[in-house]
């Protein structure tokens, strides 16, 4: 042991080489916004000990997530045992200084044999896992994994300090005698055994070689970790810790707009300074894994957008311009005129097609281990290229202008939007101001075709049973989605201001809505203007009344349904079993399903304004991707519950000569079981 040799390489590689580029790392992220993740401590730490600490995610793929969780937690032992060895470095006459808890031999505690045992199965069960990412990243070669030599180096790193703790053990073992195998320490024993017959000289190069190669190793890869995509060893905690903990994919609000424009500020995300400081630590945790970019409707259909792409380029830019940043960010703080990065992120870094291609499913969100967000860094980038630069797909001019004068993206007439309900008793709000429930039909549910069957039979049902409600009829305007998702945030808060007066006038206490992006919109963004409602999805509401037994569905509707879930219902409101429980109650209907369902079940490719846009160019349409895997489990009706879904799956089963196989939401198909009169909803 050498304390001089141990202070000199602890100074150098942690009091200098790591803390110097840490820093540097912290005042570029600081250097970002500011974001309000101090809240719900409690919470906080509860997630972050169950997805941080507990992997909870992980196995989600599932042979690569149990290898990461093996080399995760050899990795959290192998904390103390480098403890242990930077202790010993400093002194000669205790090689247990600091740590006699864990002392191991004859004279060991009964802590210290429970530790040598743990962490020898665990260096076992890190070089398994060592060896699936191996075969990953050399044999199998995953596309979704970024494969260079920064993935090759961390494995041999790691491989290296397992191999250089198990030779220190058993050269220290061989040196101090005993041929008895030591179920304690079963590494060093197997190890030590062809050992004892050298001098001991070579014995004394071997312990010193496995222990200051480990050491050396340690420091290493730490000086390393704020380089590579290894850094997410020290920011996956924070990164979990201050996640946002509103509901999920809830845009933030941009105050004040006019004054914003006033002040001469950006409407949205230019340059990477712009992105909060939570946004930047997201860049700083990507693994790289791929996850993200796997589930992508987009990528999976061969456009350009890769979240994992996305995020590492950004990231890159970041390291590339942080000493800018942080000179910047000094200006700042002298109080002197501010000089930040002037890049622009779009078309330097982020391409615009690749922006466009979102369909803010939130698919890869639901993947990411560590929490990382991608659909709201997309929607600040649409916000600055909308509301300052004028820059969008020419279709959605055609939305923003009906939304605009008519409330509607298809420019379609108001006094039209209660069209559909002819023949069918559904009174108006401002004729019964006192009805239990607000029916907020939506506009695809007013004014497709195939959507407005959807509304009539929501409607019977709500009358078979006798539900007290309205609806808003003439007065009722879009929600203001696609306008928002589309980074028009200065359309959608004109819209959402009118329609929170709107309801508020009318004292509006419950919303049912039949259209998942209603539901999102109208229960997790409008309270930021004021419009606290209780919305109900129609299928949480049927499903009630199923188990109320005010829904009786009698009639048997014998056939092989699959069901397709709504991003905007699933993975953004877990409203996953509702659904299920009504088709499931529905006499001679057989459920099934395909892989890809409930959290992982992939987008129809409408959300994010797309369905009012057209798609970007790939190797296919999304719509046709997802029809093709619906029609793999061999359905005789495909089920939804969004009109949105509705419409791409129809044009899907069009192209794929499906015309004449079903498609139906839940409320079709429950009607089509509790009333005999149903025959007209049973369309395509």
């Amino acid at each position: 042991m050498n304390p001089i040799a141990m202070a000199l390489l602890l100074t150098a590689g942690w009091g200098f080489f790591f803390a110097y580029t840490a820093r540097r790392r912290w005042l570029a992220m600081t250097a970002g916004a500011p974001a309000a993740r101090f809240d719900q401590l409690g919470r906080r730490f509860n997630l972050m000990v169950r997805f941080a600490l507990g992997q909870w995610r992980m196995p989600r793929h599932r042979l690569a997530g149990v290898a990461h969780i093996f080399i995760y937690a050899g990795a959290a032992i192998m904390l103390l045992r480098g403890a242990m060895l930077f202790a010993r470095g400093f002194t000669v006459n205790d090689p247990h200084f600091g740590f006699w808890l864990f002392t191991t031999g004859a004279d060991g505690t009964a802590l210290g044999h429970l530790y040598a045992l743990t962490k020898d199965v665990l260096v076992v069960l890190v070089l398994v896992g060592l060896a699936a990412f191996f075969y990953y990243r050399v044999l199998k070669r995953l596309d979704r994994m970024t494969l260079n030599f920064e993935g090759i180096l961390v494995l041999c790193i790691l491989t290296g300090l397992m191999l250089t703790d198990v030779l220190y053990d058993a050269a220290g073992m061989a040196q101090h005698g005993g041929a008895e195998f030591n179920p304690w320490e079963p590494l060093g024993s197997i190890f030590a055994a062809p050992l004892r017959g050298a001098s001991a000289s070579t014995l004394t190069f071997l312990h010193h070689l496995g222990f200051w190669g480990h050491v050396s190793l340690i420091l290493g890869f730490l000086n390393y970790l704020p380089h590579c995509k290894q850094f997410h060893e020290i920011t996956a905690f924070p990164n979990v810790f201050f996640q946002a903990l509103e509901p999920a994919g809830r845009l933030s609000k941009l105050e004040d707009i006019e004054g914003m424009v006033e002040r001469g500020e950006t409407l949205g995300v230019a340059r990477i300074e712009q992105f909060s400081w939570k946004s930047i630590l997201d860049m700083y945790s990507c693994t790289e894994c791929g996850r993200c970019s796997h589930s992508c409707p987009a990528n999976r259909t061969g456009k350009l957008l890769s979240p994992k792409l996305a995020t590492v380029d950004l990231r890159n830019f970041l390291y590339q311009h942080t000493s800018e940043l942080i000179a910047a960010k000094g200006k700042q703080n002298d109080d002197t005129e501010p000089a930040p990065h002037q890049v622009e992120l779009i078309g330097e870094v982020v391409k615009p097609e690749v922006l466009w291609a979102c369909t803010t499913c939130r698919a890869c969100e639901a993947e990411c281990p560590v929490f990382i967000t991608y659909v709201d860094k997309f929607i600040d980038l649409r916000r600055y290229l909308v509301q300052e630069k004028g820059e969008f797909p020419h279709d959605l001019q055609v939305a923003f202008r009906g939304l605009e004068n008519s409330g509607n993206p298809w420019g379609l007439p108001a006094e039209d939007r209660l069209a559909w309900a002819e023949g069918i008793d559904v009174p108006l709000i401002a004729d019964q101001p006192d009805a239990e429930y607000l029916w907020w039909v939506g506009c695809a549910p007013s004014y497709d075709d195939r959507a407005k069957k959807v509304s009539r039979a929501f409607a019977r049902l709500l009358n078979h049973v006798g539900v007290s409600y309205a609806v808003l009829g003439p007065e009722e305007t879009c929600n203001g989605d696609p306008a928002r998702r589309a980074g028009n945030e200065f359309l959608f808060q004109i819209m959402a201001q009118a329609n929170v007066e709107l309801l508020n006038g009318y004292k509006v206490r419950k919303i049912l809505t039949v259209c998942p992006h209603c539901y999102n919109t109208l229960a997790h963004e409008y309270p930021d203007f004021g419009g606290c409602f209780e919305v109900i999805s129609h299928t949480t509401f049927l499903a009630e009344l199923l188990r109320e037994g005010r829904l009786r569905p009698t009639n048997p509707v014998n056939r092989r349904i699959v069901y397709h879930d709504s991003c905007y219902l699933g993975r953004y409101n877990e409203i996953y079993e509702p659904p299920r429980e009504l088709l499931a109650a529905i006499p001679g209907a057989q459920l099934v399903e395909v892989e890809d369902s409930r959290d992982r079940g992939m987008c129809c490719g409408a959300g994010g304004a797309q369905m009012f846009k057209e798609e970007e160019k790939g190797e296919k349409r999304v719509n046709i991707l997802r029809t093709e895997q619906l029609l793999e489990a061999q359905p005789q009706t495909i089920a939804s519950a969004c009109p949105f879904c509705m419409r791409m799956l129809s044009d899907g089963l069009g192209m794929k000569d499906q015309d004449d196989l079903p498609l139906q939401d839940v409320a079709e198909l429950l009607w089509e079981a509790v009333h005999e009169d149903a025959a007209d909803n049973r369309h395509t």
